[in-house]
């Protein structure tokens, strides 16, 4: 099997196809979904980042497992985490990791109840899993997990494409991106990792009523297209250039030579609604940038344009990152 996430078809056959079998009635997990319910609507959120070569990947897998929740209308409360870590360790190790998983928790406003760490030969780095819970209001309408996109309706993305990609290969790839850019350019980039809390902007996206909202994360923008695509059973038409990109990201990906609309892009939305232009609006009003770069369309079609050329979408790659952190 290829490293990093497996592939749909693998997800589908032997993952969710056995969930699905057991959990009939109930509201489970599902492709481009990372957060499912129980019976008494708490939910769940896991991501499990650190296979990376990251030095602050707790901070990056708590920001994760709480957009998770945060992105499909859900108010987070806590998390907890597993770290599982190399006979070679050190308790240094440890002291880091969790300062980091706090330093994430003050930026989302959840609490640390704790967790489970070990040191095992059964990994030569360190592994972090993180699970983050929280709850939705009986007295409101579902939550947007429950919700799909519609034919017709715009793509509105929110921030930046490839935005947790670039904060990783900046600040773990600094001494090389210095030889070519100047340091206060990547030190900019470096600060990325403190744009990927979604909480404002979904305040605004639920006051709109979206019908559903995708946060991105592994394999980037063109990932999560047809994760939203499949997911709302419709094809999908999007310009290339209106995709929003950092000056940042389009240097440091050109460095290493990767595609930036297939690099991390955790920290960015990906939204299906009927109200584009206000809700680009209401965003550029708290100093939000955003952007519409398509819509959803009948059929199954998954068109990108990228000036007088146009191609087709292809299903999910193994995220660009791994031929640089893996």
């Amino acid at each position: 099997m290829r490293i990093g996430k497996i592939t749909e078809n693998a997800l589908k056959r032997s993952v969710l196809k056995q969930i699905n079998t057991v959990f009939k009635k109930k509201t489970s997990a599902a492709v481009g979904t990372d957060c499912a319910f129980s019976e008494e609507k708490r939910t769940f959120s896991t991501i499990v980042p650190a296979t990376l070569q990251v030095s602050d990947a707790a901070y990056y897998a708590v920001v994760k497992a709480v957009n998770g929740l945060v992105s499909q209308g859900v108010r987070p409360d806590s998390f907890t985490s597993s770290v599982l870590l190399p006979v070679d360790a050190e308790e240094g190790m440890v002291k880091k990791a969790v300062a980091d998983a706090l330093e994430a928790a003050e930026a989302c406003g959840v609490i640390y109840a704790g967790g489970h760490t070990e040191v095992t030969g059964s990994v030569n780095r360190p592994v972090i899993t993180v699970a983050a819970t929280g709850t939705v209001d009986t007295d409101t309408k579902e939550p947007l997990f429950a919700g799909k996109g519609k034919a017709g309706q715009s793509l509105v993305v929110t921030k930046w494409a490839g935005l947790e990609g670039t904060a990783m290969l900046a600040r773990e790839k600094y001494v090389d991106l210095t030889t070519r850019y100047p340091a206060p350019f990547i030190d900019d980039a470096k600060g990325f990792k403190n744009f990927l809390f979604v909480g404002e902007e979904m305040e605004i996206v639920q006051s709109l009523g979206a019908c559903a909202v995708h946060d991105l994360s592994n394999g980037g923008i063109f990932a999560g297209l047809w994760e939203m695509a499949g997911r709302s059973g419709t094809g999908l038409r999007v310009d290339l250039k209106s995709i929003p990109l950092r000056q940042e990201t389009v240097e440091i990906c050109e460095f290493f030579e990767v595609n930036p609309y297939q690099l991390l892009s955790g920290g960015a939305l990906l939204i299906a609604t009927d109200n584009p232009e206000q809700l680009v609006s209401l965003l550029d009003q708290k100093g939000i940038p955003s952007a519409i770069i398509g819509q959803l369309t009948d059929g199954n079609d998954k068109v990108i344009i990228n000036a007088d050329e146009t191609r087709f979408l292809e299903s999910p790659q193994a995220d660009e990152i791994l031929k640089v952190l893996g």
